[in-house]
């Protein structure tokens, strides 16, 4: 059995960007800052399909939580065909939210539980 599960939490580096595709849909990419305990940081970019409102409110140094996968997208750039690794996320709470963040946490465990059966 192999598994795809990815907890982020950290602070936003900038405004999330917010787009409609052709398709109608929503795609909400952000960059999350992650700071470790020697002081070392990795930035690790964000996407959220059809992202709730307060998501455009982000601006840099709020503080996120996010449940996903990693994924491997690729795309048309200027260049040719380009790809970029990401965490899409299935989900997302602000750091602070106590009612939505143990829920997150929980559906994170939840995956992570059927390794061991």
């Amino acid at each position: 059995m192999s598994v795809n599960v990815a907890v982020i939490r950290g602070e936003c580096s900038r405004p999330p960007e917010v787009r409609i595709l052709p398709s109608g849909s929503a795609l909400a990419l952000f960059q999350v800052t992650t700071r470790a305990e020697r002081g070392s940081t990795t930035s690790v970019p964000v996407a959220l399909w059809d992202p709730p409102a307060w998501i455009a409110e982000l601006g840099a140094g709020d503080e996120i939580v996010a449940v996903g996968r990693v994924r491997r997208r690729f795309f048309r750039g200027a260049s040719g065909t380009a790809s970029r690794v990401e965490v899409e996320a299935a989900a997302v709470a602000r750091a602070g939210d106590r009612r939505r963040v143990p829920g997150l946490l929980r559906r994170a465990q939840a995956l992570l539980d059927e390794l061991a059966t």
